[in-house]
């Protein structure tokens, strides 16, 4: 199968995924780009970053449309993240990749879990603690930076317990977030870029695009608990999968 096909199909993937449940897009292209595409990790997570970014733009205007997104909250939440991401972003290039790699999975395993228990702090109600707020930001800014990942698969279930939210306004708040974050964390990346192989990048994100649209509307018809269900066995599967050919 060639690489544009792999891409394509890879890219819808990711835009289900982010238009769907307001993140796990990256998590997903990343492997898909080292895997698949044969990317090493340093360029995957850049690709990645530049994939999510332009994918959670097209969500987050899906999802705006429907009055989904706390914008002041996400925009508070996401500030605090933007000089971690800056930092992380910086310093990924420095990260052996066996260990970039492990980090990865250990990341997608923690998303996964919380995933899967998210429906239960969903009915709750969590009082506002700014500082608790503003921590959750920063810790999701630098996994961002470093991991080349946009973060709505921690953001959703942060916006959840630490600030309140109801699971769609979060899914809505979690892409601008995202967005935030990953042009953060491309600052710092901006020499890479260019290096990148644009001819499959771009089928890549043309797919993801179409694919988030896609996402937003089955978001309408499957409830976000099973979606969420599904999402963290298969994030699950392939973050045993990168472990393990982290320690090989």
């Amino acid at each position: 199968m060639s690489a544009v096909i792999l891409a394509l199909v890879a890219g819808a993937v990711v835009g289900l995924a982010l238009g769907a449940l307001g993140g796990g897009g990256s998590v997903l292209a990343v492997p898909a780009l080292i895997y698949l595409l044969g990317f090493s990790p340093v360029g995957a997570t850049t690709a990645s970053l530049v994939i999510v970014t332009l994918t959670s733009v097209t969500a987050l205007v899906a999802h705006a449309r429907d009055g989904q997104v706390r914008w002041r909250t996400g925009t508070l939440f996401a500030a605090a993240g933007i000089v971690p991401a800056m930092v992380g972003g910086a310093l990924a290039s420095r990260i052996p990749a066996a260990a970039l790699t492990a980090a990865f999975a250990v990341v997608a395993a923690i998303a996964a879990a919380r995933m899967l228990r998210s429906r239960q702090a969903a009915e709750g109600t969590v009082t506002v603690r700014p500082g608790r707020a503003a921590a959750a930001g920063a810790g999701l800014g630098a996994v961002t930076g470093v991991l080349g990942v946009g973060g709505g698969f921690l953001a959703v279930p942060a916006l959840v317990g630490v600030l309140g939210l109801r699971m769609r306004a979060a899914v809505g708040t979690s892409l601008l977030v995202i967005t935030v974050n990953s042009v953060a964390a491309l600052a710092t990346r901006a020499g890479t870029v260019e290096t990148l192989d644009w001819a499959v990048v771009g089928p890549f994100i043309a797919a993801a695009v179409l694919g988030a649209w896609d996402g937003k509307r089955l978001a309408t018809k499957i409830s976000g608990h099973t979606l969420q269900r599904i999402f963290a066995l298969v994030l699950l599967a392939v973050a045993a999968f990168m472990l393990v050919d982290a320690v090989m």
